[in-house]
């Protein structure tokens, strides 16, 4: 059968061989201790080797973009000089946070006035300033650089709060123009979202927002979003920054993002229980009305904030990811509902990944889909309209058209790379694919007919090569939009919105790939069996091959050979080469006690300890955790825990007795864990209506979908010594609080503002020693275990207290002498923080009123007087 799984039968060149090829690059980041070029280096001080900066420049790259006129030649040398200076900061309000408006005042009351000082000559004026073209001044840009925020110690306190509401969840550190694409989705709370690339997680997180903005306490949205992304480590990410934002509408999974399953369920199918009977879910395939494809990229446009690009920038970089992000796209609007919307987006400013993939996929689709026109959204972001001619640069030499590539280069650079897309064919091709068909003769079956190799079926029509001598788009490309730099002080980037009109037709493989397979020893009828994909008026897949399959295409390796040099894989993010772990770390790697795995649930500082801590994507080294680890299975997925509906009604109802849940919150149906062995769950997760059906749905296909995460955590098991005490084994965790605190009837308390305060000061209190003795009283007459401690409002009694959006409570653990606070202590710090804003706020709120009652007395006096 050839000599193994590699490409061309050679020597077996597996996917794993190339993730060790990665992981043995060098790390350009990290000088070693023995630098061999220091030795010989003597710059006055003791010979030691000094730091110097990336060079800011690259021949080829000036070449390529200025032939290709992305910007005129007379603003060339202002794009250059932007491109070379640092990336200014930027950060977006979570706008479901509970304290968003606190967040808000602050930074146009406080920051904006004190920073001003900071402000070193230049184009910007302010020192912070809300980005117009962002909705209610939620984005804020920065005049100072990370690097400037880290060393001067003028902007400590705000870079002090920039960490802290970063890690909290309030605000999210993230690239000004990687803020546009998911603002042109259009985006209800209703929707079912689908990112397809979504590590870190910014976007991702931006998306939740807008679904969870209009939603009330106690309640949760009816769409979701699915955040799916190649790397498991990067899925570790993902999973880190979404749990700031305590979602039950959101699934993770790990899928090559050309083969996400369509989970297309059919009358055959067995129910989750395993049970002889028709499933019966709620939806009968994962279809999605808004879909996120914002593809792996030669992230040029993120020259400012990843200098290292300079050197490694090629032509090659761009060229090889193009047929990846075809398949990317494609693969997403077959996702996509008949009359839903799909946005595609690249950190690139390479026409050959944003032009040309977006021509190619209207050609493929033919007139089911429309690229829209959305000029007139977002009317104060500065961007320009997308090219409708470029040239493709591949070994040194610039080709107009397909007719003018190498015969020896056109399986390489493919007819889809060029305006028009045609497939040129002339004399010299054809005595090509003769001479080609002999070479290929040994790889191909005996009773092959040489027209087998030698035609090559496709898609485009086939024109004399003569016809044309520059190509021009027929696609109205001019709708597509590209941000530069120079216009807004920023990075680079490109977006195209794509309507989808109607069910997709059949699509088939491209020529060359063809070409490419038939050389690699597998026939043409095999290959013609691949990806074929058809959908009915209702835009459902019609027969579609089972996507989950093992399948690694040499696009997919083109794209692993540019991944990230830096520390890790990068796949379809927003920093697709330079800062996947810097967006971790939120803060430029110095946030204290920041970790790129999953948070700490609960940090008891009192009697009680610590929640033992299990990775949610469970993808532990058992090396690295130093124990040994029988690794699960959910269904055909290894290494990954299952997803399991949990049903213990013993446990269920212990818990709603316990805290009095009201039957209006609905727990049955709507718990999952990871555990199989239901006697030893130690977390249970909640998840929403829209998450149950596709899970149910997911069930019934035969778990087509790599589940890594999933829901909100709910319940915890208390294992200390006191815990076992207490009637309830399961505690509240932090991040459900909020969602279940409106039916809570029962182990609930409303304290004054000074005793809450105390609280998050001292972390555990006795009884006797509280403010207010007729709470330390009622504190004392709880069930021993778990209790929520509200921040009562205004003149409110003891007993009740109205809960909304601006309700503030907390976990405590009611013991034998005193209350213990179960929240971290960077919680615990964020909550003061943001009491005395919200106490300063209010004393000069009541200030002004003082002066405007004084003020309408005298005049009234006066009046008098008169």
């Amino acid at each position: 059968m050839g000599g193994g799984r590699g490409r061309g039968g050679k020597g077996g060149r597996s996917r794993t061989q190339r993730r060790h090829f990665r992981q043995d690059r060098e790390n350009v980041w990290k000088r070693p201790k023995s630098d061999p070029s220091s030795e010989n280096t003597n710059n006055g001080d003791g010979g030691k080797h000094a730091w110097e900066p990336f060079a800011t420049q690259n021949p080829a790259f000036n070449e390529y973009y200025k032939e290709q006129g992305i910007v005129s030649p007379e603003e060339w040398d202002v794009f250059m000089g932007v491109l070379r200076k640092p990336l200014p900061a930027a950060f977006r309000i979570n706008a479901s946070s509970q304290f968003y408006m606190d967040i808000r005042t602050q930074l146009e009351n406080d920051f904006m006035k004190s920073l001003q000082a900071e402000v070193s000559d230049g184009d910007e004026l302010e020192a912070i300033r809300p980005l117009p073209w962002y909705p209610e001044n939620l984005a804020w840009h920065s005049n100072f650089s990370r690097m400037q925020l880290r060393k001067n110690q003028n902007l400590e306190r705000f870079h002090e709060f920039l960490k802290l509401e970063n890690e909290i969840g309030n605000i999210t550190r993230q690239e000004a123009v990687s803020m546009v694409p998911p603002l042109f989705l259009d985006v209800c709370a209703d929707h079912f979202v689908l990112d397809m690339c979504a590590a870190p997680g910014s976007k991702t997180f931006q998306l939740l927002e807008i679904i969870h903005r209009s939603t009330k306490p106690g309640h949760l949205p009816h769409g979701l979003v699915v955040a799916n992304d190649l790397d498991v480590q990067r899925c570790n990410l993902l999973i880190h920054q979404t749990k700031r934002m305590c979602t039950a509408n959101l699934i993770v999974t790990n899928h090559e993002a050309q083969h996400f399953p369509g989970c297309r369920s059919n009358k055959n199918n067995l129910n989750a229980s395993g049970v002889g009977v028709e499933a019966e879910p709620n939806i009968s395939q994962l279809l999605f009305d808004r879909v996120l494809c914002d593809v792996p990229c030669s992230g040029d446009g993120t020259l400012r904030k990843a200098p290292d690009i300079w050197r490694k920038w090629n032509v090659g970089l761009g060229n090889g990811v193009h047929s990846l992000q075809v398949q990317i796209a494609m693969r997403g609007l077959s996702l996509l509902k008949v009359g839903g919307r799909m946005v595609y987006s690249t950190c690139s400013m390479n026409p050959i990944e944003n032009e040309a993939v977006i021509a190619e996929i209207l050609r493929k689709c033919g007139g089911s889909v429309e690229l829209l026109d959305v000029s007139s959204e977002l009317p104060q972001l500065v961007r320009r309209p997308g090219l409708k001619k470029w040239k493709v640069r591949d070994k040194g030499v610039w080709s107009p058209s397909f007719k003018d590539v190498s015969k020896y280069r056109k399986t390489m650079i493919l007819p889809s790379m060029f305006p028009s897309g045609r497939n040129y064919v002339d004399t010299a091709d054809n005595n090509h694919s003769m001479e080609l068909g002999e070479e290929c003769k040994d790889n191909v079956d005996e009773n092959c007919e040489e027209s087998e190799v030698t035609l090559l079926p496709t898609g485009d029509s086939r024109v004399p090569a003569e016809e044309l001598d520059e190509e021009v788009s027929e696609f109205p490309l001019e709708r597509c939009m590209r941000i530069m730099p120079h216009d807004q002080n920023g990075g680079a980037f490109f977006i195209a919105v794509v309507h989808k009109l109607s069910s997709l037709p059949a699509l088939q493989e491209k020529p060359n790939s063809l070409l490419e397979n038939l050389c690699s020893g597998k026939s043409e009828a095999l290959v013609r069996l691949q990806d074929e994909v058809t959908e009915d008026k209702n835009g459902s897949e019609i027969n579609p091959k089972d996507s989950t399959d093992e399948k690694f295409l040499e696009a997919a390796s083109e794209a692993d050979l540019i991944d990230n040099d830096l520390d890790g894989p990068k796949d379809g993010t927003d920093e697709k080469f330079s800062e996947a772990a810097s967006e971790a770390d939120l803060i430029d790697n110095d946030l204290d006690g920041a970790a790129l795995g999953p948070e700490s649930s609960s940090a008891f500082e009192g009697h009680i300890p610590e929640v033992d801590q299990v990775p949610d994507d469970r993808e532990t080294d058992p090396k690295k955790a130093g124990v040994k680890r029988k690794k699960q299975m959910q269904g055909r997925w290894k290494g990954v825990d299952p997803v399991v509906f949990f049903k213990d009604d013993a446990i269920i109802n212990s818990i709603k007795t316990f805290y009095g849940i009201k039957e209006s919150f609905p727990l049955c149906g709507h718990l999952v864990t990871r555990n199989l062995d239901t006697n030893h769950v130690k977390r249970i997760y909640y998840i929403s209506k829209s998450v149950k059906d596709v899970l149910e749905l997911n069930l019934s296909v035969g778990q087509q979908l790599k589940i890594t995460s999933i829901g909100l955590k709910m319940f915890e098991r208390q294992t200390s010594r006191e815990g076992s005490l207490a009637p309830c084994s399961f505690r509240i965790s932090s991040e459900g609080l909020p969602l279940i605190l409106p039916y809570i009837t029962k182990q609930i308390l409303y304290t004054s503002l000074v005793d809450f305060k105390h609280l998050l000061q001292y972390k555990s209190i006795k009884y006797a020693d509280f403010v207010d003795a007729e709470f330390g009283n009622k504190a004392s007459e709880l069930m021993p275990g778990c209790c929520v401690v509200v921040l009562r409002k205004g003149d409110a009694s003891l007993d009740h207290s109205k809960v909304d959006e601006s309700t503030i409570a907390i976990g405590c653990w009611k013991g034998r002498a005193s209350l213990t606070v179960m929240v971290t202590a960077i919680d615990c710090q964020e909550l003061l923080e943001r009491l005395v804003v919200r106490m300063e706020s209010e004393e000069r709120s009541l200030v002004k009123e003082e002066k405007t009652s004084n003020l309408v007395v005298d005049e009234v006096g006066d009046m008098n007087v008169d």
